[in-house]
């Protein structure tokens, strides 16, 4: 392929750089692609967030068929698991949305280049893959996404011991999972083969399930998760996960070795940063081998940039996305803008769970004078309806301007709710304007409404 040029060139397609190539296309720059993967969308799209939550919708409604629809007057007899099929929909789900960005990078007309990208100068990339060459970029952006990390002492197989990628696909339902990891990836995928019918431990260094999470929250959730049948082992460390004949051994400080016949390993991920040449055109990195930026997420090299699970920050689809926009404005001339104080984050688990803002141990940590309003779904009609009621919503706001600072739910629909607290904060709404503003009836909604007024000893149903 002979080199060609763009005014801009993103290398990885996923939620942050394909939606970085999309809008620079809007704002009139010449835009290439490169992703080495067949399918576009990256990790989130193609192994992470999308699948894993079709299964966990499939197997919700399984749950539900066996354990739920009586109480509506639902007779289905005993349902079958017809396993290969709702895999099968997952992954119709997948290609759904894969073929639908193609289709948006065709429309905007985003040169897509297939292979993996290295650096030879600070605007010169070597294309290794199907369309191997060289290409130039006046600005390059890094959006490489992130791989799952894996703890000394274990040995991944690829079917028996492996991450979120071997959980999203199992042939058979395990008899017994073992989880090592009580964060989201962990207790989500955790929760899909419980519903199926697995017995599933779940591993965790830290005495807590959720780290990062609001304890009042986290706790609750594991109450409510160990009602539903998993088995937590807290404050234990894995030692090492070997195979024994066609079982698995877990072993850990603290107790027994562990046997199951799968392994999911959810202990984090790792940024995307070997084999890019970055140290060619002196990059710097971070101890995390994270990619240093500026303001304007342009790294120690001026026109190269980065953004997504590569730079500091939640790794999460919705915020590389937001960076991927801010980014490609500042390039175009523009006025970016990220506000990292409202990017939410959820649990599809069930209920689920979903934050945003500080925690009331960050707000204790930091000083902060605060009031909390807290209102169960218990007493919502919508939730009640739904036949839903297990959780709460939790409002942190400033003690003196009654701006909200936190919020926390845990419940039904939790994380749509969470949208309309990630725009108060945006907004420096305070749990006043909430509390005034009309939620209709009876909606989950308005459990956030009553939370807001009780952050004022008024909320009317509690």
């Amino acid at each position: 392929m002979e080199r060609k040029s763009f005014d801009l060139v993103v290398i990885g397609a996923g939620p942050g750089g394909y939606v970085a190539a999309i809008r620079a296309a809007q704002l009139g720059l010449k835009v290439a692609c490169v992703e080495k993967e067949a399918a576009l969308g990256g990790t989130c799209l193609r192994i992470g967030c999308i699948p894993s939550k079709a299964l966990l919708e499939s197997s919700e409604l399984f749950h539900q068929a066996k354990h739920n629809f009586a109480q509506h007057g639902i007779s289905v007899g005993e349902p079958k698991l017809e396993l290969a099929t709702l895999l099968k929909r997952k992954d119709q789900v997948v290609q759904t949305l894969t073929g639908g960005i193609d289709f948006l990078f065709k429309k905007n007309k985003v040169t897509r280049i297939k292979g993996t990208a290295a650096f030879i100068s600070k605007n010169i990339l070597k294309i290794e893959g199907a369309d191997a060459g060289e290409i130039e970029g006046k600005n390059i952006i890094i959006a490489t996404g992130s791989k799952a990390t894996v703890l000394p002492g274990i040995e991944l197989d690829g079917t028996n011991i492996g991450t979120s990628t071997e959980a999203l696909a199992y042939s058979t339902v395990p008899r017994h999972l073992v989880v090592i990891g009580a964060g989201y990836i962990g207790l989500e995928l955790g929760s899909v083969w419980l519903r199926l019918g697995s017995k599933v431990t779940v591993v965790e260094f830290l005495d807590r399930i959720l780290p990062g999470m609001d304890q009042e929250i986290a706790t609750m959730a594991q109450k409510i998760f160990e009602k539903q049948g998993f088995v937590f082992k807290l404050g234990h460390k894995v030692k090492a996960v070997k195979r024994a004949g066609e079982e698995c051994v877990v072993e850990c400080e603290g107790v027994d070795p562990i046997k199951a016949d799968k392994v999911l390993v959810a202990v984090g991920r790792a940024p995307n940063t070997d084999g890019l040449g970055l140290d060619k055109i002196g990059i710097k990195l971070d101890s995390r081998k994270r990619v240093e930026v500026n303001h304007r997420f342009e790294t120690s090299v001026k026109n190269v940039f980065a953004i997504g699970d590569v730079i500091a920050g939640p790794m999460l689809a919705h915020k590389a996305e937001e960076e991927g926009i801010a980014c490609v404005e500042f390039i175009a001339g523009k006025q970016g803008h990220v506000d990292y104080n409202s990017i939410p984050g959820v649990a599809y688990t069930h209920p689920e769970i979903a934050s945003v803002g500080k925690t009331e141990e960050q707000l204790v940590a930091e000083k902060v004078s605060f009031k909390k309003g807290v209102f169960s779904f218990k007493a919502n009609g919508r939730a009640q309806a739904l036949a839903d009621t297990e959780g709460k919503v939790k409002i942190l706001a400033d003690a003196e301007t009654d701006r909200i600072l936190g919020v926390h739910i845990i419940g039904p629909r939790a994380g749509d709710l969470i949208a309309e607290a990630a725009i108060a904060i945006a907004f420096k709404a305070s749990s006043e304007d909430i509390a005034i503003s009309s939620h209709a009836h009876p909606t989950l909604a308005e459990a956030f409404k009553e939370a807001a007024m009780a952050v004022h000893n008024r909320a009317i149903h509690s």
